[in-house]
């Protein structure tokens, strides 16, 4: 197989009703969040591609692929490598309103990777963790808690407003 990025929808010659599953791949781009970067696993990954050609003029699109990130740890900052499962369906027939045209079909041209980027990204989840119960870092010290044993801890600080009772003499 080779990368494809962009595919050419009319060469398949498609009569209305008529569909076709087709096995390609296509390049993911690395994810900016918060200021960190983080690589795709994979940077050109296996898609599967479904389209059939609707009455009337137009295509009915889907596009499945798994795919994953690579980066430091949003809570503890140690690797982390969530992977997500893509499914997503598009429908583009001109003249049918901005509902009913996809933003990734031009003409007979679809930009499958914008489409699958986007859909990369609207897949992820909001932070990218190490594991699910991930602890994060100590706000004292810096320490991983996910290491740090259950007596990790701090002598708390003394309040502030009450400073002035420590001048305090009793005799």
């Amino acid at each position: 197989m080779s990368r494809t990025d962009v595919f050419d929808l009319g060469r398949l010659r498609l009569s209305p009703g008529e569909g076709r599953h087709l096995d390609l791949e296509v390049g993911l781009q690395p994810m900016d969040f918060s200021g960190e970067r983080y690589d795709v696993s994979e940077p050109v990954v296996p898609v599967r591609l479904d389209l059939s050609k609707m009455n009337g003029g137009g295509y009915s699109l889907r596009l499945r692929f798994s795919a994953g990130l690579t980066g430091p740890c949003m809570r503890c900052l140690t690797p982390a490598a969530p992977s997500v499962d893509i499914d997503v369906r598009e429908i583009d027939q001109p003249g049918g309103g901005e509902e009913l045209e996809s933003p990734y079909v031009t003409g007979e041209e679809l930009d499958l990777a914008a489409w699958a980027n986007d859909a990369f990204a609207f897949a992820l989840p909001a932070a990218v963790v190490c594991r699910d119960d991930c602890a994060g870092l100590c706000p004292v010290c810096g320490e991983n808690l996910n290491a740090a044993g259950p007596d990790h801890h701090h002598e708390s600080a003394p309040d502030p407003r009450w400073a002035a009772l420590d001048e305090l003499k009793f005799e």
